[in-house]
């Protein structure tokens, strides 16, 4: 069974591609720089900002231990928005580009 070639410098330079790559790249810098900071803000706050990561919100539980908790929640909808939006947009511009291909 021959294997098809494919020409990927004429695929990398088919509008579509570049389109599809263009915001991806853009999707997914701007949530990583997002999920960076994010991340960096406990320990940062925690160490810079014992005061307000010391405030107690019910019994036991304080700031620092919500925010450290809340991480897990914004990952899983960054997680959950990307899906969204590699099923709306990323997948249909893969689909034109693959159709064009044929």
């Amino acid at each position: 069974m021959a294997d098809k070639q494919y020409d990927w410098a004429a695929i990398a330079r088919n509008p579509k591609f570049v389109e599809l790559h263009r915001k991806k790249t853009v999707f997914l810098f701007g949530w990583w720089i997002f999920s960076t900071v994010y991340y960096f803000l406990l320990p940062i706050g925690a160490a810079f900002t014992p005061g307000l990561f010391k405030i107690e919100i019910l019994g036991n539980i304080n700031f620092g231990y919500l925010f450290a908790l809340s991480q897990f929640f914004v990952s899983w909808g960054l997680a959950h928005y990307y899906a969204h939006v590699a099923n709306k947009d990323f997948d249909r511009l893969t689909r034109e580009l693959v159709d064009e291909l044929k």
